[in-house]
């Protein structure tokens, strides 16, 4: 099964490498969000480096847009990063821009299917690879 199967952030990247991520500057220091991963946009706001530019991408984010990504400091993320979710407007729409295809939104509603007790492999979130196999 690839990771597509399962989640398609892990095979993606694109709203990492296509939108600019800007949020309050404080936000960074209260994340934990190392300094050389961001940058001043003015006084008031910051942005993840890289995302700044004609071409942006997410200096924390590993891999090939559309490949196998993962986020170099997922669970300290800022909020832009945090409210795109698999299949939103926001999703498509980077998506698109790299020619990949639209997905359906993911329902975080949902009920968990019988015998399925974690959606994610391994226990991962959505932007951790899973283990290596043996």
């Amino acid at each position: 099964m690839s990771t597509s199967d399962a989640n398609h952030c892990l095979d993606c990247g694109a709203c990492c490498a296509f939108f600019r991520v800007s949020f309050y500057w404080a936000e960074a220091e209260a994340r934990g969000i190392p300094a050389d991963l961001t940058e001043p946009i003015n006084p008031r706001f910051s942005c993840m480096a890289g995302t700044n530019q004609r071409a942006p991408r997410c200096h924390a984010l590993a891999g090939e847009v559309g490949q196998r990504v993962g986020c170099t400091i997922y669970e300290h993320r800022p909020a832009p990063c945090r409210e795109v979710q698999p299949g939103d407007d926001q999703c498509n729409k980077a998506r698109a821009g790299y020619g990949l295809p639209a997905i359906e939104a993911w329902c975080w509603q949902s009920p968990i299917p019988a015998g399925l007790t974690d959606p994610l492999p391994h226990g991962a979130d959505i932007h951790t690879p899973p283990p290596p196999a043996d």
